[in-house]
């Protein structure tokens, strides 16, 4: 058996979504189950060192996830030849530097998203990636969600006939930690640290638009600051100066029309966090992270408006549960594969830093829509 040991550097993973959803249930989890197996004779390896400011952190966090390495040295872990690939979960304002200099140590490069805090920025280190010869990877997770999968079923298969219009609604309630427990850390809500919800979600819901549903050609975007305070880690109240909630409507160049509402201020009354309504000339779908249900023409109930009597119609009754085709691994783990076998293999892996910085230019639209009152075209990027 030839094992291909691939070490990556970890950085910024002491944080929730790079504990969590990186190094815990991606990185530790392909190597608790064996690496990946490419065939009968070789398999992929990862071999993790964490990087960050903290040693007592990052020494309780690589206890905690049986990693043999860390170091707060970031150049010594890129001067180190057994370290092929440079991950960053760091705050994004700081994200660019680090790819920077790992491109100049030759490390091909993964990243969380936003890339940069510009769309400027983010194309210009895609650019940079692409011209030293490196590999680089964005990470676009909730294409890998099985509802989203299910959803994506149902279009290969021509279940809408032609799609006619996408509604996407996101969000939860996050206290603002007077009297409860944060569950968002409180940069999210401050412009000055880059935080922001268009920033944050209109680069997600770029590429599920683009992978799912076609090229962007305009968006309306109007953002909203609802709650005006909150209470930090340390319990100190403060400002909100970015955007909480944010409302866009998205025209495609094959004629759909996308609504997504993205809030932090909004109590869930539906199936889950996020749910996506397809709705098509032949038949609707909704799904959920997890779920997907669906409607065709033919069970399709005659709806007559009268609001003087109670419904005769029962309408969540009439949705049929899509079966899953599989099983379904968690999505930041499977991305994760798809790039070390790009990385070792060459096997293609299109989601890039160039599509990363289209997801920058959207929220950056979206933001200028904002500010302008106004509809904005989105020219094709990079």
């Amino acid at each position: 058996m030839t094992t291909h040991k691939v070490g990556i550097i970890m950085n910024g993973v002491t944080g929730r979504m790079g504990t969590n959803q990186h190094l815990l249930r991606s990185i530790k989890a392909i190597i608790d189950q064996g690496g990946i197996k490419l065939n009968e004779t070789e398999v992929i390896l990862p071999d993790p060192i964490l990087v960050g400011r903290s040693e007592a952190k990052l020494a309780a966090l690589a206890t905690r996830a049986g990693v043999k390495r860390y170091t707060t040295n970031l150049d010594a872990a890129l001067a180190d030849s057994a370290n092929q690939i440079y991950f960053d979960a760091t705050l994004t304002g700081q994200r660019p530097h680090g790819v920077r200099k790992a491109v100049a140590a030759g490390k091909h490069v993964y990243c969380e998203k936003p890339t940069a805090t510009t769309a400027a920025e983010a194309l210009e280190l895609a650019k940079l990636v692409a011209g030293a010869g490196l590999k680089s990877g964005v990470v676009q997770d909730k294409l890998w969600l099985p509802g989203l999968l299910k959803l994506k079923y149902l279009i290969d298969t021509g279940f809408f006939g032609q799609i006619i219009s996408v509604r996407g609604e996101f969000g939860y309630w996050v206290f603002t930690g007077e009297h409860e427990a944060l569950q968002r850390p409180s940069w999210n809500y401050r412009k000055e640290d880059d935080g922001g919800i268009i920033v944050d979600m209109l680069c997600h819901w770029q590429y599920v638009i683009q992978n799912l549903f076609g090229d962007i050609k305009s968006v309306a975007c109007l953002g909203a600051t609802h709650v005006p305070q909150r209470w930090d880690e340390k319990g100190k109240p403060y400002k909100v100066t970015a955007d909480d909630s944010a409302y866009a409507t998205f025209e495609l160049h094959n004629g759909v029309v996308c609504q997504f509402n993205s809030s932090w201020c909004v109590r869930v009354r539906r199936d889950d966090l996020l749910t996506l309504q397809v709705d098509g000339t032949m038949g609707t779908a909704v799904a959920g992270l997890r779920n997907c249900v669906a409607q065709h023409l033919s069970a399709t109930p005659r709806c007559l408006w009268n609001p003087d009597i109670d419904s005769p119609i029962k309408y969540a009754d009439g949705w049929t549960t899509v079966p899953s085709q599989g099983n379904y691994d968690n999505a930041f783990k499977v991305q994760w594969e798809l790039f070390l076998r790009h990385v070792v293999k060459d096997e293609p892996f299109p989601w890039t830093l160039l599509e990363g910085a289209r997801g920058v230019q959207l929220a950056e639209i979206g933001l200028q829509s904002w500010a302008e009152r106004r509809t904005l075209d989105v020219p094709r990027f990079g």
